[in-house]
Formats: structure tokens, C-alpha cells, sequence
């Protein structure tokens, strides 16, 4: 009796706690590579418009930190909805400091 209860608790656990394989991870990593490889080539090409590197940098940069908290920091699963919200709220404050500081000194 308590071998069959345990072996159900345990394939209860294995259930809700699925084994990741490296296979994200590794699509993850080429993502990022991929992603620094632009930055790099658009700082290296000397010809593109200097605004424009800056929004490619920026973009990549976004993009990121989108890959690195969705594939290594795992946010993508279930049970970080307050991490996230955290998150959302910090950036938003950011965003607002940064747009204060810029109208403070253009006024």
C-alpha cells in the first residue's frame, strides 16, 4: 500500500515538474549569439547612419533581455507572475525618471 501511494506522489511530481532538456537552452544561446553578432556588425559597418546604429543597438539590447528572461531566468513558466510584474514596474518608473530628466532639462 504505501509503495503504490508513493509511486503515484511520484509520478504526481513528475507530472507538474517537467525534466527540460537542453534544447532551449541551446536555441536560447544561438539567439543570443545571433543577436550580439548584429550589434557587433552594426557598430562595425561604418556606412550605417549613426541614428540608426543606435536604435539597432537598442533594439537588440530589448530583445535580449526578452531571450535571456524567457530562456535562462525561466520567466516564461507558470509561478512568476509577481517577478514579472516587479519587472513591468521598474521599467516603468525608469522610463518615467528618464522622460522627467529630459523635459527638466529642455525646459
Amino acid at each position: 500500500m504505501s509503495s503504490n501511494h508513493n509511486h503515484a506522489a511520484s509520478r504526481e511530481v513528475s507530472k507538474r515538474h517537467k525534466v527540460e532538456g537542453p534544447q532551449k537552452h541551446i536555441v536560447g544561446f544561438i539567439l543570443s549569439l545571433a543577436l550580439t553578432i548584429i550589434a557587433f556588425a552594426a557598430v562595425a559597418a561604418g556606412e550605417i547612419n549613426e541614428t540608426f546604429t543606435y536604435i539597432i543597438l537598442v533594439a537588440m539590447a530589448v530583445v535580449q533581455v526578452i531571450i535571456q528572461m524567457a530562456f535562462w531566468m525561466h520567466m516564461k513558466d507558470r509561478g512568476h507572475l509577481f517577478p514579472i510584474i516587479g519587472i513591468i514596474a521598474g521599467v516603468f518608473v525608469v522610463i518615467t525618471m528618464v522622460i522627467m530628466a529630459l523635459y527638466w532639462v529642455w525646459w
